[in-house]
């Protein structure tokens, strides 16, 4: 399970202080954090997406200053913001470009509006690496100089660092993982946003999951899970496929099986290129976790999966493991690399 993040308070803060913003399609997530890694202060407000960038920029700016104000903060105090954003981005210019997610925030300056409405610089991030550096800065990889990241749900993302610096790449695409191909087929599984075929995503997402749990459903396949089907009313879900691994379900134990062959095959891909020496899973689909029978079963299979097709020094020397930090990682990491950009700016 994931723990929760220190605390601190602002007598015994850490200065300076750094807030992460983790934007999604339903809430900003956004906490002050000290220069150890210590949360002060976390708090979220709905994006309200139909409304536009601006509008949230301005509400979450209001709401931030608020709270500064409250806990004794000047700016001088909290000297840079880190504003983590869904993809697609353009780093260099701070836009978003279209991301899924955000219609109606398509090719926005989202870095510069949200600098102009806090006063403050802005350093910007793709989502899933900012989750990625918060888990590398503060959770499961804090003793790593160099670790990947994958985030398991509705889609797959993933976030790269080695030797402390996060990949954006020239394109502002570094670490989308999920996009890796793993079958080159002509037939193979399509992405969840339609455009992408043979990629993990397609094979190892809640949504490819529940897409091959139905497949299996309707085929006629014998399950507990047979009664979730329905139209557009239907209950199956990736949780509801765990649930009944849980209770020994046949097919749901295949559908985590086959889970775990897949991304077995990812890892493999992205650590013969990077060599990043551990593989940490987020998001919300991880079958129980750690805790769970079925989720250490699913992880055992990543692991299987990798050693075969790897070299054994390789395998010896990568950890696979679940991320610690949940929820939590996105503002986190977006705060970590303010810090990591505020410091490198420093004389």
């Amino acid at each position: 399970m994931p723990s929760s993040p220190p605390t601190t308070t602002p007598a015994e803060a850490s200065k300076p202080l750094f807030w992460g913003v983790d934007v999604g399609g339903t809430n900003i997530k956004f906490g002050l954090v000290d220069d150890s890694g210590k949360t002060l202060h976390f708090d979220h407000i709905p994006t309200q997406e139909s409304e536009g960038p601006q509008a949230a920029v301005d509400r979450t700016a209001a709401v931030l200053a608020k709270v500064q104000r409250d806990l004794g903060f000047s700016n001088a105090d909290v000297p840079m913001i880190g504003l983590g954003t869904p993809g697609s981005m353009d780093i260099p210019r701070g836009y978003l470009l279209d991301p899924p997610n955000l219609p109606h925030w398509w090719n926005f300056p989202i870095r510069d509006a949200f600098a102009q409405a806090t006063q403050r610089p802005v350093a910007f991030i793709n989502d899933a690496n900012a989750a990625a550096y918060g888990e590398f800065w503060v959770g499961t990889g804090q003793r790593q100089d160099s670790m990947v990241l994958l985030t398991l749900g509705t889609g797959v993302g993933g976030g790269v660092v080695v030797a402390d610096e996060l990949i954006d790449g020239a394109n502002s695409f570094g670490g989308e993982c999920g996009h890796l191909i793993v079958d080159p087929s002509p037939t193979a599984r399509l992405c969840v946003w339609g455009g992408g075929r043979g990629q993990l995503e397609a094979y190892a997402s809640a949504s490819a999951v529940v897409d091959r749990t139905r497949e299996r459903l309707t085929a006629g396949g014998t399950s507990s899970l047979s009664g979730l089907l329905g139209g557009s009313n239907s209950e199956l879900s990736a949780k509801a496929v765990y649930l009944a691994a849980e209770q020994g379900d046949a097919m749901a134990l295949e559908i985590v099986d086959e889970t775990a062959f897949w991304l077995g095959i990812g890892i493999t891909s992205i650590v013969h290129v990077i060599d990043p020496g551990l593989v940490v899973l987020g998001g919300a689909m991880d079958f129980g976790g750690e805790t769970s029978p079925v989720g250490q079963r699913f992880l055992e299979g990543i692991r299987k999966e990798f050693h075969a097709r790897t070299f054994a020094h390789v395998a010896k020397g990568t950890e696979i493991g679940f991320a610690s930090l949940g929820g939590d990682a996105g503002y986190l990491g977006s705060a970590g690399f303010a810090r990591k950009v505020y410091s490198k700016r420093m004389p």
